[in-house]
């Protein structure tokens, strides 16, 4: 075994009925999608259907994962989930290959023979694990640049791999040919490649083995379910964000139905009082990432301020826990350089700025805090220099809730301009996002117009019953 990559892990997975979407969606497209799954079935006839990724927490295709599985489960299909192992070599490099297919320097390190060397030892003992409980003719859907050198071992072991890359950019330079260029050898094979946006796909994948699938959410998960404004409040109070009287409890419902209680409180850094309940709230939740711009949100937060615009909004910029999220090294150092850039921002600024790392012990506790947050706040930014797809903007948008976000990714197929959101044409520009923040600030109208505008767009478009759908259309395409 190599040094520091200990065991594969396995994620339990419940079993959720998929007719609980009939009120949001319509009987016509439940009926569509159980009788794919029953096509589904018998194309497997009796195989598993795999998801492995690189976290079981923290992040996008976690969050998916957890919605959506519990619904295939439900559906009748035999389906795992396995989280891959890696020492801190393996994450630096593989944060390194986010950076660059999003076209970003990162940190600048080299992905060359010895880098190469690591991430082919790390695939070759978790694939090695995996194929200790995967059976020839399994399917396995792998996710992202963590997992694509497990696709050789595993299809060499029999199984029927499919690799998902659920980030990119639209404008390829050096930095996206120099990621395609380490992955590129060991997709040359793979059958099935999946996409979050067509002008993600790279030549080392186009060869008519490519789909493109955009991401969901589940409007029942504990960070998307419906919930009133006294259980937001206590929420938001007894994790310390907000400070207001309340005698409402803290609850809510877990993935598997049953009650849960939000108790533990964020980590938060300010100089001032929590933000009052009837204070307006501009709310970004997002990893710790430079590529989410949290240092530019709070230069563009300054710049409203500057303005004669009168205005007692606050921001909070939120984030996971940094030593909770396994396969994101630099969580720690981006947070340090947020928390440098607040202390040099004015006083009288810096006491309307918070900086709050969620618990993540619990998850659902978590989503529960989230989405008290993004549902008591007056505007979501997402304010993001390079995007994969956004989870966080459509989390908002189904809440109603009005969204400024960067014009990049992912984001420009969810939000339409001046119609379900805002966007920011140049995400760098702080004048550009200041106008934007004011301009919803003075309208409550266009604030009410463009959250309920958003919540239609997702319910049309980014829920699981589209996602399912084409699942099925994937695995009916593997049989062809």
């Amino acid at each position: 075994m190599i040094k520091g990559v200990p065991r594969l892990n396995e994620v339990p997975i419940a079993s959720q009925s998929i007719d609980r979407l009939i009120p949001l969606v319509g009987e016509e497209p439940i009926a569509r999608l159980k009788a794919k799954a029953e096509a589904a079935k018998g194309q497997l006839r009796g195989r598993e259907f795999w998801n492995v990724n690189s976290t079981a927490h923290g992040g996008g295709v976690a969050e998916m994962l957890h919605s959506l599985l519990p619904y295939v489960r439900g559906l009748g299909i035999d389906t795992r989930w396995a989280v891959i192992e890696g020492n801190e070599e393996f994450f630096k490099l593989t944060k390194r290959l986010h950076h660059a297919l999003h076209g970003s320097r990162g940190d600048g390190s080299d992905l060359g023979d010895a880098q190469r060397a690591v991430y082919e030892a790390v695939a070759q003992e978790n694939a090695t694990r995996l194929s200790e409980v995967v059976a020839p003719g399994d399917v396995v859907l792998l996710h992202d640049p963590q997992t694509a050198g497990l696709a050789p071992h595993l299809m060499a072991h029999g199984a029927i791999v499919i690799w998902r890359c659920h980030v990119g950019n639209d404008e390829p330079n050096t930095d996206v040919d120099l990621g395609w260029d380490f992955l590129g050898p060991y997709l040359e094979k793979v059958p099935l490649n999946v996409f979050t946006r067509e002008q993600y796909i790279p030549d080392v994948c186009d060869h008519g083995r490519s789909v493109i699938v955009p991401p969901s959410i589940d409007p029942f998960s504990p960070k998307n379910q419906e919930m009133s404004e006294e259980t937001a409040q206590s929420i938001l109070i007894n994790t310390g964000i907000i400070e207001a009287p309340n005698g409402a409890p803290p609850v809510f419902t877990r993935q598997d139905g049953s009650p849960g209680r939000v108790d533990r409180q964020a980590d938060i850094v300010r100089s001032g009082r929590a933000p009052a309940w009837d204070t307006p709230l501009i709310v970004q939740v997002s990893r710790w990432d430079p590529l989410k711009d949290p240092i530019g949100v709070m230069k563009g937060f300054a710049r409203l301020l500057e303005r004669p615009f009168a205005t007692n909004a606050e921001l909070v910029l939120a984030g996971p826990n940094v030593s909770a999220v396994l396969d994101d090294p630099e969580g720690k150092g981006t947070l340090d350089k947020v928390e440098a850039a607040w202390r040099d921002l004015p006083h009288g600024f810096r006491d309307r700025v918070h900086l709050a790392c969620l618990p993540m012990t619990d998850a659902d506790e978590n989503g529960a805090i989230v989405n008290a947050l993004q549902r008591h706040a007056s505007i979501v930014v997402q304010k993001s220099l390079n995007e994969g797809f956004g989870l966080t903007v459509t989390e908002a948008m189904w809440k109603a809730r009005p969204v400024v976000g960067s014009a990049v990714g992912g984001i420009r197929d969810q939000i339409e301009d001046g119609v379900s959101g805002l966007l920011l044409g140049n995400p760098k520009d702080a004048d550009e996002f200041a106008t934007a923040l004011e301009r919803l600030l003075k309208d409550e109208a266009l604030r009410t117009k463009l959250g309920n505008n958003a919540r239609e767009k997702v319910r049309e478009n980014y829920l699981a019953t589209r996602h399912l759908l084409q699942y099925g259309e994937m695995l009916e395409r593997l049989g062809g």
